[in-house]
């Protein structure tokens, strides 16, 4: 199992790069899902112990809408996409071209709850499909399970089995942007939690050494 201390800067390139090729594939399918042209940026690869994870998202006590899957196969493990409830009352307005979405009623509505649904199943389909196709590994995400509620609460799940054996996750800050229409962006949180010894598995994958 790969540790904090083998975790080089190598590393975080290789899954940038992973990452890269996802999000152009993730832009390009929301792009036909929206009708518009959609930008999606990764900038940033980030190891964080799992104690600061919640602060990097905004705080514990942030209230956010957060898609979360569990990803089966070679390399499993679990994936986030994480919004501000702000933003994700702007990007399913944008899905959705309802404006009468709020913060009070988007898990209410089905047509938010299915847009948002949606756009975690399109991030993290077009992200495994680029990963397995990088590495060779056979991945699968399962059915997003949606949910609005404060940061602590959302991560738990997804913290609490690994923190026992791992004390560091994967941050990959990602960011929307609505190209036709000038936005500055729905500004969001992709993260991956792979399971300890994925790691292990992603790197051997692709023939990168670990010390």
């Amino acid at each position: 199992m790969i540790t904090p201390e083998q975790f080089t800067d190598f590393h975080k390139d290789v899954l940038k790069e992973i990452g890269n090729i996802g999000a152009g594939n993730a832009a390009t399918a929301l792009s036909k899902l929206v009708h518009k042209s959609v930008d999606m940026s990764v900038p940033s690869v980030e190891l964080v112990p799992f104690n600061e994870v919640t602060e990097l998202i905004g705080g514990a006590e942030m209230v956010v809408a957060a898609t979360f899957l569990r990803v089966s196969g070679d390399a499993p493990g679990n994936m986030f996409f994480i919004l501000s409830i702000t933003e994700a009352v702007h990007l399913t307005q944008q899905l959705t071209g309802d404006q009468s979405i709020t913060e009070e009623t988007i898990l209410d509505l089905e047509i938010s709850r299915s847009a948002l649904q949606e756009t975690g199943n399109i991030l993290a389909g077009s992200y495994l499909s680029s990963f397995s196709d990088f590495t060779g590994l056979k991945l699968a995400p399962s059915v997003p399970f949606l949910t609005v509620d404060m940061v602590a609460a959302v991560l738990s799940h997804g913290l609490i089995e690994m923190s026992q054996v791992s004390d560091f996750a994967i941050i990959i800050d990602t960011q929307l942007i609505d190209s036709q229409r000038n936005k500055t962006g729905v500004e969001g949180h992709f993260l991956l939690l792979p399971d300890p010894e994925s790691f292990q598995t992603i790197f051997q994958a692709l023939g990168v050494p670990i010390k």
